[in-house]
This record gives structure tokens, sequence and C-alpha cells, in this order.
């Protein structure tokens, strides 16, 4: 009995369209994985901070999010969630970037609650209630895609030249590889 080498040519042919096919495929930009802000803050607040742990780890923060210790979080009152807060201890004149992630402190007095890293980081674990200064943080917008067209800069019409020049340009660096 003579078995028919079609199914087996079909099937090379299908891996082989595959692979050329994954080879086209467009890779995601990242967002960049640092975030830079302005130099002038929104808003500067000065007052007391207090941290928290122990019993609030894992429960709903007002964000809806889960409350990590080891995250640089913290609550205010009337901040928007998501906003990025420098905290200065005036003690030591140590900072930390914290994100608002809950509402608080409720205790009288006090303008921020800090997560137990954000307290590490600038030495407050040890007094508990420390003088600080908050900055409200303004980020600057990166490119993620420089190469699109904005409202008002359109692409101007190439002259001759121009395109020439590409075209050469293109024949060369095609040469090399």
């Amino acid at each position: 009995m003579r078995f028919s080498s079609a199914p087996v040519y079909s099937f090379f042919f299908l891996i082989l369209g595959t692979l050329l096919l994954e080879g086209c495929a467009t890779i995601a930009l990242q967002e960049p994985s640092v975030t830079l802000y302005e130099s002038k803050p929104l808003v500067v607040e000065m007052g007391k901070a207090s941290y928290y742990g122990g019993r609030w780890i894992g429960r709903l923060t007002a964000s809806g999010e889960r409350y990590h210790a080891e995250d640089c979080t913290a609550a205010h009152k009337k901040l928007p969630f998501n906003s990025m807060v420098k905290v200065t201890n005036l003690k030591n004149n140590k900072s930390v970037i914290v994100r608002i992630n809950n509402r608080g402190p409720y205790a009288k007095g006090r303008i921020l609650d800090l997560s137990m890293v954000a307290a590490r980081k600038i030495d407050m674990t040890r007094d508990g209630i420390i003088a600080v200064r908050a900055e409200v943080l303004k980020p600057i917008k990166v490119l993620s895609k420089p190469n699109r067209s904005f409202p008002g800069m359109e692409p101007r019409e190439r002259g001759r030249g121009q395109s020439l020049l590409l075209t050469l340009f293109s024949a060369r660096s095609a040469k090399s590889y």
C-alpha cells in the first residue's frame, strides 16, 4: 500500500506559512518604565503624617484595591486616587513619592497616612507621627509613538529632490545587507 505525499506537503506549507506570518507580527510598544514629573508641584501642603499597616494588610482600600504594605502608597482625605505625591520628612529632609489609593487619615490634625514602606524610606517609623511637606506632582507626558502626526502638524508635501534622496538612501541601505 502506497501513501500519497500531498498531505505531508500541505502540512509543511501550512507550518511554513504560519511561521512567515508570525514573523510579520507587530510588537506592541511598552509604556516608559520611568515617569517624569514637572519641577513645580501642583499643590503644596504642610502638616503631620502617620503610617499604617498591621491589621490593614490585605484589606480593600477606598480605591477598591487591596492594601499591600510593600507598596509606596498613602491615604489622603481629598486628593484624587492615583495622584502622585512627593512626601518630605521635615526633620531629616528625606523624601518618597507615593500614590494616593485610600482615604484618611481620620485622626485630627493629620494630612497623610503612609504605607509601611513609604514610612521606612523617610525614617519615620520610630517617631510615628512627623511633620511633612506634601507636594502633588504633575507627570510629564512622554511620547511612546513619536512618528505619529498631531493636529496642525501634518506632513508637508515632499519635493522631487527629497523623494530621489530617499530612493537612493533606500537602495544603498538595501545593498549593505
